[in-house]
C-alpha cells in the first residue's frame, strides 16, 4: 500500500466541501506506536484507513506510560489501543483537563493476569488455583529469587500490575521486569521447549496464549473494593487481593483532533478491531517475521468490506 497522500477513486469527491469535511490534508495525522505488536497492527490499520481517505499518516514511537502530554500538546494526535488495566495516571489529568478526548472502545476482548505455560500444572499441582502458588515457589526459583519464586512481570514502563498481586496475594515471589514484550515471548518459548516453570504477567489477545497453550492463575475477579479496602479479599492486610480489573481497550485523540480533521475524527471513532483478525496478524509478525506494513497491507486487501464502508462513510 503506498504510503502517500492519495486518496481510493471510489471515495474522491470534487468540490471545497469535500475539501472542507476532511480538513487539513496538507498536515499529517501523527499516531502513537507503543511497545507491543498488537498496538503495531491497530496503529497501522487505523492509519492505513486515514490514508485510503486521503490523508498523510505518521508513526511515532511513544513510551505508552508518559505518551499523554504530548497527546495534549498537540504533539502526538491519537491513540488507538489504551488499556485501561495499566494506564498511567497522567492520562486521566489530561483528559479531565481538556487536552484528549477519548473517542470510544477498540472492540477488543480483553483480560490480563498471572499466567503459565499449561505444562507448569505438572510442576506445580494445584494450579489453576493461586493457592497452590505458596507451596510452589521455591519450584519457580532463580539465582536472583532465591528463596523466593520469580514472576517475570511487564516491563517497567508499562506499570507493576503483576508485582500488586504478589503483595496482594502474600506470595513468596519476586516481581523481575522484563525487558521487553519480545522479552516475554522469549521466556515462554524456553519454558515451553525445556518444559521448566514459569510465571508471568501475560495478556489476551495475543498469539502465544494459543501457541504456548496459555493459562490463567484464577484468582478473584478485581473490583474497585479490592483496589481500595484491605478488608476485601482473602488477605485482609493488603489491598490487590483480586485479579485485574476489567479491561476496557479504548481510543483517544488530541482534543483538537475533530476539528483540524472532522473526516479522519469520524473514521477513528468508527474503527473497531476483533480479536479475531488482530491476533493471528500478530502471529504472522511475531512469528513468522514479517513487516507489520505488509501483514496490515495484506488484511486490508483481504478485508476491505470490513473497513472500506468505514471510510466510505466519512468522506463522501
Amino acid at each position: 500500500m503506498k504510503r502517500t497522500l492519495t486518496c481510493v477513486a471510489a471515495l474522491c469527491v470534487a468540490g471545497t466541501a469535500h475539501a472542507a469535511e476532511m480538513g487539513a490534508v496538507d498536515e499529517p495525522i501523527r499516531l502513537a506506536v507503543n511497545e507491543w505488536t498488537g498496538q503495531h497492527v491497530t496503529t497501522h490499520i487505523a492509519g492505513s484507513m486515514l490514508e485510503e481517505a486521503g490523508y498523510e499518516v505518521e508513526y511515532v514511537t511513544a513510551g505508552y506510560m508518559n505518551m499523554y502530554q504530548a497527546m495534549s500538546d498537540g504533539e502526538l494526535h491519537a491513540a488507538v489501543e489504551i488499556w485501561s488495566s495499566n494506564v498511567s495516571d497522567d492520562y486521566a489529568k489530561q483528559v479531565e483537563a481538556g487536552g484528549i478526548t477519548e473517542i470510544g472502545e477498540l472492540g477488543l476482548d480483553a483480560k490480563e493476569g498471572l499466567a503459565y505455560p499449561a505444562h507448569v500444572e505438572e510442576i506445580c499441582p494445584g494450579l489453576p488455583d493461586w493457592q497452590a502458588l505458596k507451596d510452589c515457589a521455591q519450584a519457580f526459583a532463580t539465582a536472583e529469587t532465591l528463596p523466593q519464586g520469580r514472576l517475570v512481570d511487564y516491563p517497567a514502563d508499562w506499570g507493576t500490575p503483576g508485582a500488586e498481586r504478589l503483595t496482594g496475594f502474600d506470595l513468596p515471589f519476586k516481581a523481575v521486569p522484563a525487558g521487553s514484550e519480545g522479552a516475554l515471548i522469549a521466556e515462554l518459548r524456553a519454558s515451553t521447549e525445556r518444559k521448566s516453570p514459569l510465571l508471568i504477567t501475560f495478556w489476551q489477545p495475543h498469539w502465544a496464549m494459543s501457541k504456548y497453550d496459555m493459562k490463567f492463575v484464577d484468582v478473584p475477579d478485581g473490583n474497585e473494593e479490592c483496589f481500595t479496602d484491605p478488608a476485601w479479599g482473602p488477605n485482609p492486610d493488603a489491598t490487590h487481593d483480586c485479579g485485574f480489573a476489567p479491561t476496557r481497550v479504548f481510543k483517544a485523540t488530541w482534543s483538537g483532533f475533530d476539528e483540524k480533521w472532522p473526516a479522519a475524527a469520524e473514521i477513528l471513532e468508527n474503527f473497531t478491531l476483533d480479536v479475531a483478525d488482530q491476533q493471528p496478524l500478530m502471529g504472522k509478525v511475531d512469528v513468522d517475521g514479517e513487516p507489520v506494513e505488509e501483514v496490515v497491507d495484506a488484511w486490508m486487501a483481504e478485508n476491505e468490506e470490513k473497513w472500506k464502508p468505514i471510510v466510505e462513510a466519512a468522506v463522501n
